[in-house]
């Protein structure tokens, strides 16, 4: 048996090859009218409306912070737990980053280490939904008291929080559909954009991002006639990505359910066993399980275990603050230290089947 940790899901070819094969040859592959409506539908999703998309969730992040009004030499409070792109992010806005610290029982962000780091140079504060389980939003936003709030959603389509999709909590919401996430266009960003003390004029907001992504550019102007005045992007969505996108939220309700179905069943069959920790989280959140995080002692002969019976598993994610790039912002932070020392992620999405999930179970109860 050999279950991934990750693999990629793509609509029947039958199904999406035609959808392709027509934008294709259309004449129009850049940006136009299949954008527009994968930003639309996107949105219906999420509950929200208003959606930038980009041509990959790092530009997404890097518009996210210029939008919230980040510049050079300002501060940005963000995690160390994620893949790297969320604080590069960061660094192409020219911002400087100042970790807080993690729940050691999930890995997110807690609203108190928060609270401690924000300044009077802090100008946003980067917020992630660590493995598709949602951060302490609410206490995150009261702490932030005004700041704009930025939510890497990479992990968390499909996710809740307080009844209601993450992508409605905060002024900024970034959506990756990068290969291996929950949905994905080969590669790809969508931005939601919620109207807060920040965005209160949203639709000049659009406005700015769309330019953004665009080296500056006004495209609904003439272009001889445009004066670009402040420095743009070549970050755009293109219309085959978007085809992908619109083709794929026909099939994705199932997939996410799956994925939740699965994490739901670990939550559950994984009780209770020696040597190994469940994650916990507020009962506000409700979990899109991109993966399944446990927390386990002797984490490598844990490994080894799984391995040998054709289970992947892997800590996905280093924790940023080691890499040399973030070596200025290192500082104290016990609660990642005690989360990244234990932390393993086991496959639960579409692909693992009930029989799978069952065989995952046992291989883990046999002992490590």
């Amino acid at each position: 048996m050999n279950i991934p940790t990750f693999k990629v899901f793509l609509p029947p070819s039958e199904v999406l090859m035609p959808r392709l094969e027509e934008i294709l040859y259309s004449g129009q592959i850049s940006e136009g009218v299949p954008v527009v409506e994968f930003e639309h539908r996107f949105g219906q999703l999420i509950q929200c409306p208003d959606i930038l998309s980009f041509n990959s969730g790092t530009a997404a992040l890097h518009g996210a912070l210029v939008l919230a009004g980040v510049r050079p030499g300002d501060e940005v409070i963000s995690t160390a737990m994620t893949a790297e792109p969320t604080n590069m992010a960061i660094l192409h806005a020219g911002a400087k980053i100042v970790w807080a610290d993690v729940d050691p029982n999930n890995g997110n962000l807690t609203a108190e280490s928060v609270a401690a780091k924000i300044t009077s140079r802090t100008r946003a504060i980067m917020v992630v939904h660590y493995g598709g389980i949602p951060a302490p939003i609410d206490g995150i936003r009261a702490v932030a008291n005004g700041i704009p709030v930025i939510e890497d959603a990479a992990h968390a389509l499909g996710a809740r929080y307080n009844n209601k999709p993450i992508g409605c909590h905060s002024e900024f919401v970034m959506f990756s559909l990068q290969a291996i996430k929950h949905m994905t266009t080969i590669d790809g960003g969508m931005l939601a954009c919620n109207t807060f003390k920040g965005n209160a004029n949203i639709k000049d907001l659009l406005a700015e991002g769309r330019k953004f992504r665009w080296f500056g550019i006004d495209r609904a102007a003439p272009r001889t006639e445009v004066d670009v005045s402040t420095v743009g992007y070549k970050y755009h969505m293109n219309n085959v990505t978007a085809t992908i996108g619109l083709v794929q939220l026909d099939y994705i309700a199932p997939v996410i359910a799956r994925h939740i179905a699965n994490g739901k069943y670990f939550d559950q069959a994984l009780q209770d066993i020696p040597g190994l920790s469940l994650c916990q989280w507020d009962a506000q959140a409700e979990p899109s399980y991109w993966f399944y995080t446990v927390l386990v002692k002797d984490r490598e002969k844990f490994s080894r275990h799984l391995s040998a019976n054709g289970i992947a598993n892997s800590q996905a994610h280093k924790r940023n603050d080691l890499h040399s790039v973030f070596s200025s912002s290192r500082c104290n932070l016990p609660g990642l230290d005690a989360f990244y020392e234990k932390m393993i992620h086991i496959p639960c999405g579409w692909w693992v089947s009930d029989a799978q999930r069952e065989f995952i179970v046992n291989v883990i109860r046999q002992g490590w």
